[in-house]
């Protein structure tokens, strides 16, 4: 078949460059096989319709055929290509197939994730792929946090698709709940890269004995670790690899990557001035290297209104999805996150004695409940800005490829501080000396424009203490205890140890300003002179008249106003 060529301008508008805008090169870009070509059921090409796919991805073009033709597939591609759709689509239409010539029901594909957050985002894709053929496919999510007795009976009903974390698919087969010995026909474990760093080699290696000795596999990873290839070696058999892009990122013509060089203390100061100027649009993810400095940002972001979320990853897994899914939805346009995974300093760690399989095994323990900048579905994010820079490629490529995601474009900004420039040097020359090169441009900012903004700045930073940030903390936990459901039994038991904590003493969260949330003119740098959507405005819409009070009047009006201008001696009239 003939490639035809087309060209795709950058028409990235999420973030605006106040002193010189992102290059507009045209990208050419390929055609691909259409999804009506690849002779899947009318049923799957509506859904795929009604979530606007107009083509199929690289992996998807590449990877639905082998799996159709039954073959075992390992894939590698970067984080937001549409690995899952890429296994969704013929696994659904192999059920809908063996469907035409039986009525039985059985449990035919297993698919294994190593998060719950991965779980239902893949058993979301699998309900919106199969939404016009429910009836034929039944898929079950057992993932929660809920006894595996309470999912006996969702079980029972053998669903054709079971979506789970290894450790809880083992406690399944072993509480006889699930059967596969017989009935298995599909086995694919998504996210492979992640599945033994997050500590399920084990469970993984458990769960194969359990299934029948001919099935057809599948793995999705990010990367090809050195785990990878030890999974490929136990599920797989002669497989089809594919690893279609040597380039972690996306290219240049949809992904825009900027940094700003600054003092750490003019970060506060930077993006304030972007949000509230509006130069950064979209929603917008914000990185940052801890906790405490997730909490400290969503504090001195509030002195002036903007309004932000903040995914703490000391959280449970229940409250981070909520989160997320708050933000994907639109409540939130932006969220404030940590990856502490990568956190864990080895030479601390070996001088109090740790050795480095100690501290490997930490790693991993902290990594498996913690780590928030991979596996979760961040949907539709213009911007990612790394407020604290990633103290690894890893780190970056993983937290950069939050956006871009797909055929959308997305932009990057990471503030690099004086201490950093080591790590962002090294960053920069891997990211240059790829095939696909993916440079990190300077956006040129020119920090006397927003001098004005500094002693706001200063002052919301003041108010943002430790204290604030500790008492602030305290408040999320104590909220978590409160609407904790494994809790609700225990305070059933105990109501004083709840009427002890709901009538603590309160607490003393950083001031809001509100005077600080508008923009005043002579604040405006004068690039931004004739954009008002953020100036502050001094008619009010609501009130019944709507001439602007003349300098004149107003002079009049305020010395009326004064008794020591407008009084006036009145002689006696006796004389």
């Amino acid at each position: 078949m003939a490639k035809k060529k087309s060209k795709k301008k950058n028409t990235n508008k999420s973030l605006v460059d106040l002193g010189l805008g992102p290059d507009s090169d045209d990208n050419v870009e390929e055609k691909c096989v259409e999804f009506h070509e690849m002779g899947l059921d009318d049923r799957v090409l509506k859904d795929i319709a009604k979530l606007g796919w107009a083509k199929p991805t690289l992996i998807q073009e590449q990877a639905i055929p082998l799996v159709l033709e039954g073959k075992d597939v390992m894939a590698r591609a970067r984080t937001g290509s549409g690995k899952t759709a890429a296994f969704v689509v013929p696994l659904i239409q192999k059920i809908l197939l063996r469907k035409l010539t039986s009525d039985e029901q059985y449990v035919s594909t297993l698919v294994l994730t190593p998060s719950r957050e991965l779980c239902t985002q893949v058993y979301s894709n699998i309900k919106d792929l199969s939404s016009s053929c429910s009836r034929e496919v039944k898929c079950a999510d057992v993932s929660g946090q809920v006894n595996i007795t309470a999912q006996r009976s969702i079980l029972m009903e053998k669903p054709d698709i079971v979506v789970g974390t290894p450790g809880r698919i083992l406690q399944h087969l072993q509480s006889n709940n699930l059967d596969l010995k017989e009935s298995l026909e599909m086995l694919v474990i998504d996210e492979a890269d992640l599945v033994f760093s997050f500590g399920y080699e084990s469970d993984v290696k458990a769960i194969l004995e359990y299934l029948p000795k001919i099935y057809q596999s599948i793995l999705m990873s990010a990367t090809l670790s050195e785990e990878v290839v030890e999974l490929k070696k136990l599920v797989l058999h002669n497989p089809v690899i594919l690893k279609l892009e040597d380039s972690d990122l996306a290219d240049s013509g949809q992904l825009s990557q900027y940094h700003v060089k600054c003092a750490q203390d003019d970060k506060f100061l930077l993006i304030f001035s972007l949000l509230k100027l509006k130069l950064i649009r979209g929603k917008t993810i914000i990185f940052v290297n801890t906790i405490d400095r997730c909490i400290r940002l969503k504090l001195f972001l509030e002195q002036f209104q903007i309004r932000s979320c903040v995914l703490n990853s000391e959280l449970p897994v229940n409250s981070r999805c909520h989160i997320v899914n708050q933000f994907n939805s639109g409540l939130y346009d932006i969220i404030i996150a940590s990856d502490e995974s990568i956190l864990l300093d080895k030479k601390h760690n070996v001088a109090d004695g740790e050795s480095n399989k100690q501290l490997k095994k930490k790693i991993k323990k902290k990594s498996k409940e913690y780590g928030v900048s991979r596996g979760i579905d961040f949907q539709n994010v213009s911007n990612v800005v790394n407020f604290d820079f990633p103290l690894s490629l890893k780190a970056y490529i993983h937290r950069v490829g939050r956006t871009a995601r797909g055929d959308q474009l997305g932009t990057s900004l990471s503030f690099v501080g004086e201490n950093e420039l080591g790590v962002f040097n090294e960053i920069e020359s891997t990211l240059q000396s790829g095939d696909n090169a993916s440079p990190l441009k300077p956006y040129k900012f020119r920090m006397s424009e927003i001098e004005g903004f500094r002693y706001r700045a200063q002052d919301a930073l003041r108010a943002v203490t430790k204290v604030a940030v500790k008492e602030a903390r305290l408040k999320e936990i104590k909220s978590e205890i409160l609407n904790s459901k494994k809790l609700k039994t225990y305070f059933d038991d105990n109501p004083r140890d709840l009427k002890l904590l709901r009538h603590d003493k309160a607490l003393h969260s950083a001031k809001v300003h509100a005077e600080l949330s508008s923009v005043p003119d002579y604040l405006v740098p004068k690039a931004l002179k004739g954009n008002t959507s953020f100036t502050r405005k001094r008619v009010n819409p609501d009130a019944n008249s709507t001439q602007i009070e003349s300098k004149a009047v107003k002079i009049k009006r305020k010395k009326e106003e004064n008794p020591l201008k407008s009084f006036k001696f009145k002689r006696s009239s006796q004389t």
